[in-house]
């Protein structure tokens, strides 16, 4: 029977902690707004990826051929071969004696871990699980630890909370200036892989650095001025001046007043909720943290605990026991919330 949901119930974390328990061999596959994934797994373990969105021959060819181990025209050849023949690009490339199989396996086991790292950040979209056969390559063998995964992917989305917003994997960057005299030696090293056409997974996938490392940099060195996004070139003509009337004093002050009392009583409101705010925040995120523990309990013991007491003695952000109930088949466990009582508005699941 296949496991499927959204993944506002069910998040991807808690995805693959359940298949590298089980450790389930078949076909996960995640579809949100921006892509639709399908990760293959062997026994709980990652073996493959494939994105609608990145397909893995482009990136895999531009990759070697920007990191000098590919030549542009044998590229182009085995691409036609790869069209004809449909074998990966990586096997014929291997076969060819092109480039080193240790090679083509490190660079396809980063680009499968920027694959399901990025999905980490996906607030809604849908999964299905679906036990069946996965096909061994026995050229290019992928094997990637999903518990090592999960850890890395948790920690990189917390980082990344520092800038988001401000880069994807699929931003371009332009150079706007050759000057790189005070950068430091790291900033230099991603700076010149900047040339209006390397988008951010095609630079880490070159580095062989973490996605967070390599978009803090571009961040920095957009920040200093020395890089741009691409996307912002468009030209703009320019609108012509507009004389300014002075306005009378009274008609001018009045929104001035209005805008100041309204932001006094925002401000206020803000002061006054932030700390529940934050508490509800907590508690959310601790009755996370006490599911995944409940559940591996499940899969090291074969049944839930008993109590909460026997992997948790922490209380929530109101000093209340979190609440837990379970038989042989499911569980729950809340937060009653500022009130203390269960069954009320502000439980948090």
């Amino acid at each position: 029977m296949a496991l499927e949901g959204s993944l506002k119930d069910f998040g991807l974390a808690d995805i693959l902690q359940l298949i590298f328990f089980q450790r389930k061999t078949g076909v996960l596959t995640i579809e949100g707004k921006m892509d639709r994934v399908r990760l293959l797994f062997a026994e709980g373990n990652i073996v493959g990826a494939e994105s609608k969105r990145r397909m893995e021959d482009n990136r895999l060819g531009k990759v070697l051929t920007k990191k000098g181990l590919l030549e542009e025209k044998d590229l182009q050849a085995v691409l036609d071969e790869q069209r004809r023949s449909n074998v990966k690009l990586g096997n014929i490339l291997v076969r060819k004696g092109l480039v080193k199989k240790e090679d083509i396996e490190e660079i396809l086991k980063g680009q499968i871990k920027e694959t399901v790292i990025q999905i980490f950040g996906w607030k809604e979209g849908t999964y299905e699980f679906t036990p069946q056969a996965v096909p061994v390559d026995k050229d290019i063998q992928l094997f990637i630890d999903t518990q090592h995964l999960l850890m890395e992917g948790l920690r990189i989305l917390d980082e990344w909370s520092l800038i988001e917003g401000k880069i994807t994997l699929d931003t371009v960057f332009i150079k706007k200036t050759e000057e790189v005299e005070a950068l430091k030696d790291e900033e230099k090293d991603i700076f010149s892989l900047v040339d209006g056409e390397n988008d951010v997974s095609t630079i880490i996938d070159i580095t062989g650095k973490d996605d967070f490392t390599v978009s803090k940099t571009l961040v920095s060195l957009m920040e200093k001025g020395v890089i741009e996004l691409k996307e912002d070139l468009s030209v703009v003509a320019e609108a012509p001046l507009i004389e300014k009337k002075k306005p009378g004093i009274g008609l001018n002050i009045l929104p001035v007043l209005i805008i100041f009392i309204a932001l006094i009583v925002s401000f206020s409101t803000v002061f006054l909720h932030s700390n529940d705010i934050f508490k509800r925040f907590s508690a959310s995120k601790a009755v996370d943290d006490l599911r995944l523990k409940i559940e591996a309990h499940r899969f090291e013991y074969g049944s839930y605990p008993e109590s909460l007491d026997l992997i948790s003695d922490k209380t929530d952000p109101w000093g209340n026991p979190y609440v837990y109930e379970q038989n042989d088949y499911a569980f729950i466990v809340l937060s009653k919330g500022a009130d203390g009582r269960k069954g009320t508005s502000d439980d948090i699941f």
